[in-house]
Order: structure tokens, then C-alpha cells, then sequence
């Protein structure tokens, strides 16, 4: 079983997020699970939302707490609630943020995990020059799909086909594919740095 946890706030699409993720393993053949964890249900709140990912029916519907992978959709988050709490030493860590890990100040974090597991996407960028919106789920999928090979790109592009219709699925795909190929470049940037 694969598990994924997602921090960040009220507003930034933290539950569609793992809803999408799960029909994009489901999409896959595979069972999926999308459940979220709400503080005080308000407009920038910090919200946790889970996904699990299993080849058999998945029977757990407890929080995840030593997650495979971390998407962090607000990097202001990063040091205000235990947010890197469980993650794996092997884990996957996408963080939504325009600054380079060196400068997010969690080096007692970065340390011990693999450096082409631990990727920063401008995300929220991304969102407001393709969406119009400063919203940074889809993008954060997309990368996420790069990143790890859990889920292909192209069941993210279904999955969000399948949730919305017309110019914002199609604005969510664009922003999707755009953070699959970001990543997909940076990894391929790492490998060379570490192979140098």
C-alpha cells in the first residue's frame, strides 16, 4: 500500500486533491481510499487530507501517519504544524514554493531523505498564470505523479476531466502536464549533479 498525507490550507483544494488522486489510481485498476482531516472548518485553516493507494481492497480508514509521500500545498505551513511527522526515510516530498529547498529552513528534514525525492514546484505560480487562480492542487499532482510513478499523468488528466468540464478542466490539465515536465526536469537535473 502506498500513502500519501497532504498539508495545507482551507481554499487551496487539499481534499479535491486526494479525492483526484485516488480516481487516478482507481482509473489505474487499482482500490483507492481519499478521506480529509479538518481543524476549524474556515478559508485558510491548515487541512490534512489522505490517500492510499493499495493493489487490494484497502480495510485501514485510520490517519495516515508514516506516509510514503508528503505534497505540501502552502510552504508557510512548513513550520507551523508537524507536518514532515512519520514521513519515511525513503519518502517522496513535493513542497508548493518558488524558493529552493536550502532556503526553507528544514535541513534537519532534507538530510535524511534522497535528494531526487525531494522537489519544490512553484506550484502556486503556475496556478495563477495558467488557472487564473492561485490554486495549487492539480499542479501539485502533476508533479507529484513525475516525481514518484504512483499514478501516470495522463489517469491525473482523467481524473481531473472527470471532476470538472470544459476551460477549467482543460486550465487544471495544462497546469498538470506543465508541473509533470517541471519536475520531471528537475529530477533529470539532480540525477546529473549527483552522477557529476
Amino acid at each position: 500500500m502506498f500513502e500519501v498525507r497532504i498539508h495545507g490550507r482551507g481554499g487551496q483544494g487539499v481534499v479535491t486533491a486526494a479525492e483526484l488522486l485516488s480516481v487516478a489510481a482507481f482509473l489505474e485498476g487499482r482500490h483507492a481510499q481519499a478521506f480529509p482531516s479538518f481543524g476549524s472548518e474556515r478559508t485558510g485553516a491548515p487541512v490534512v487530507a489522505y490517500c492510499r493507494i493499495a493493489d487490494r481492497e484497502i480495510r485501514t480508514r485510520e490517519p495516515i501517519v508514516a506516509p510514503d509521500a508528503l505534497i505540501v500545498q502552502d510552504p508557510t505551513l512548513l513550520h507551523q504544524v508537524a507536518v514532515f511527522e512519520g514521513l519515511r526515510p525513503d519518502g517522496y516530498l513535493l513542497i508548493n514554493s518558488t524558493q529552493p529547498v536550502a532556503e526553507l529552513g528544514i535541513g534537519e528534514v532534507t538530510a535524511r531523505l534522497r535528494a531526487e525525492r525531494l522537489l519544490v514546484v512553484p506550484a502556486t505560480a503556475l496556478a495563477q498564470r495558467i488557472l487564473g487562480r492561485p490554486v495549487p492542487n492539480a499542479v501539485l499532482l502533476g508533479g507529484f505523479a513525475a516525481a514518484s510513478g504512483v499514478v501516470s499523468i495522463d489517469s491525473v488528466t482523467a481524473a481531473i476531466r472527470d471532476r470538472f468540464s470544459g476551460p477549467v478542466a482543460e486550465r487544471n490539465v495544462a497546469a498538470a502536464e506543465e508541473a509533470f515536465g517541471f519536475v520531471r526536469g528537475e529530477i533529470q537535473e539532480i540525477g546529473e549533479i549527483t552522477h557529476a
